[in-house]
Formats: C-alpha cells, structure tokens, sequence
C-alpha cells in the first residue's frame, strides 16, 4: 500500500539482513520501549523467524506485520503491525510500531499508522484498533492523537518492558471514528 510518503508492505524473507540491520542500529533507542529480547533475537536467524511467524500469523488471520518503506529509495525505516487480533463480535486487533530513531520528527510514523489503519478497516475488516503507550512516551502518544485515536483509559502495570511492569495509556479507534475523519 502507497500513502504520501511510504510503502506499507508485508515482509519477505528476502527482507531479515535489512530488518536486522535496522534492528542492530536502533538498538539503544528502542531497548527502553520494548521488551527484553533474546539473545538471538538480533541475529539473522532470528530476523528470518520473526518474518516467518508474520507469515504465518498472516495466512491464519491473527496478525499482519507491515515494514516501513521510503518510497523515494526504498529505505526500510520501520514496522507497523496489527496483532492480537480477535474476530467474532468484537473484530478488533492492537496496534505496535517502532520507527529508525533518524527518521523521527518527520510525520512518518502518523503516515503510516493512518495508512495501517485504512488496511485495517478496509482490507482486514477489522472493527476496532487499539493501542497502549507508556505516559512518558510522547511521540508515539502524539502520534496515535494525530492519527485519530482517543485516549481510553490507564491501564497500571501493563506490559513488562525491558524488564519492568509499565503503566500505558490506552488509546482505541473503531471504523466508525476512522470514517468520520476522512
């Protein structure tokens, strides 16, 4: 999928050495927003199976991973990924994403997220997109209020990340809400 800037497209195994890349180089910016990996987490092998269980969360309909593409030189720059999702009456999946630290302040990750949710709402008939911010995360929450989310609610001690249970703030858009903003 094309938006303005970017190109949303599923990985490829052809894509784990510059996901890693990616990875390796960001590492220090994203160690305090993520959770503790495994060692081989940051190796080749372990790039190669996260985008094989993308694949694989794809075709059973549970999750869909989207790499960040600069559309001007094909640049990977980030992930954006629906997860978790759960059909039947509530339709509804969370929302994750990381962007290269030299890549913040230029609107891609709203760009993005905003093209994330079109997929979501159109491609994946999906009824509701949630997602949970740490508070002192203030990009990532400008973010999804730029994007149209609003905010639900605190939930404390959410997620254990890089070792410690973090409060978030819980953000949720539904299709209804996507569509009047258009």
């Amino acid at each position: 999928m094309l938006t303005e800037r970017l190109e949303l497209k599923s990985f490829t195994p052809e894509h784990a050495e510059e996901l890693l890349a990616l990875r390796i180089k960001n590492q220090a910016f994203l160690e305090p927003l993520e959770p503790i990996r495994s060692d081989s987490y940051l190796t080749l092998a372990g790039q190669q199976t996260e985008i094989l269980q993308s694949e694989q969360g794809r075709i059973r309909d549970q999750g869909y991973i989207y790499g960040i593409f600069l559309q001007e030189n094909g640049q990977l720059i980030g992930r954006a990924a629906l997860t978790g999702i759960a059909r039947g009456p509530f339709q509804n999946s969370n929302l994750g994403y990381f962007l290269d630290e030299a890549h913040n302040g230029k609107g891609y990750m709203t760009e993005a997220v905003r093209g994330v949710l079109k997929l979501a709402f159109t491609q994946h008939n999906l009824h509701r997109v949630q997602a949970g911010v740490m508070p002192r995360n203030t990009p990532s929450l400008r973010v999804l209020e730029k994007a149209g989310f609003r905010k639900e609610g605190l939930a404390e001690r959410y997620l254990k990340i890089n070792g410690v249970w973090e409060d978030h703030v819980l953000f949720g858009i539904t299709i209804e809400d996507w569509e009047a903003k258009l």
